[in-house]
């Protein structure tokens, strides 16, 4: 069995609708291209290294049709190593309609998403999803995900579809290596899905010392 990493950018405020171009949500998002003028180097190269032995594609539909329409065009320029691996590798993409699959390799999964995703787990080593907000809260609230690479933007955009939105149910993760900021103040963080649930406790019991007090929240 293989296993299904999520790669996503997002804000502090974890919104992550729209980061590369106003053209990807052109209705009512006015932040469209946010992440844009954050980009640095080591972003670039944390990027690349995190797509390394990818063998597959996990796409919602609006995510699929962006890079359909982008990416089968690159091979050979500036971006070319992502080009040519996207191009490559199988794309399984989640979709209640009927999309114009026109990327080679391109396959519509079947109605019950979560069993085509762990058909698609099963078949591959290393799966990776890329954006597809809707997808990734599906994901998330079936726990059909191994690990989660976030890379976490120093801007606060106050609206759009986030992250977490809809689709979580309370989930243990395990920080995977030390998180890295970037020049830009742009923080990677990759995390790893947990057995359990998250556990709860007392600030205010005696053996938690001088520092009870200062998780208080009311």
């Amino acid at each position: 069995m293989g296993v299904i990493h999520i790669e996503l950018f997002a804000t502090l405020d974890l919104v992550g609708q729209a980061p590369g171009g106003p053209g990807e949500d052109p209705e009512g998002f006015p932040f469209g291209g946010w992440q844009t003028p954050l980009l640095d180097e080591v972003t670039g190269a944390q990027v690349l290294a995190a797509y390394e032995g990818t063998d597959a594609l996990l796409l919602g539909q609006r995510t699929y049709d962006i890079f359909a329409a982008y990416w089968p065009h690159k091979a050979g320029g500036a971006d070319n190593e992502i080009a040519t691996l996207f191009n490559g590798v199988p794309k399984y993409v989640a979709s209640r309609g009927r999309p114009e699959l026109s990327w080679a390799g391109s396959t519509q999964l079947g109605p019950d998403l979560a069993d085509a995703v762990r058909e698609v787990r099963d078949r591959h080593e290393h799966v990776k999803v890329v954006g597809s907000l809707n997808l990734v809260q599906t994901l998330l609230r079936e726990k059909l995900f191994d690990r989660l690479d976030l890379w976490v933007y120093p801007i606060v955009l106050g609206v759009g579809k986030k992250v977490f939105d809809g689709g979580a149910v309370p989930t243990n993760v395990t920080l995977l290596e030390p998180p890295v900021a970037n020049p830009k103040g742009t923080v990677y963080l990759r995390y790893g899905l947990a057995d359990g649930a998250p556990a709860t406790g007392d600030m205010s019991a005696p053996d938690r010392g001088a520092g009870r007090d200062v998780g208080g929240t009311t």
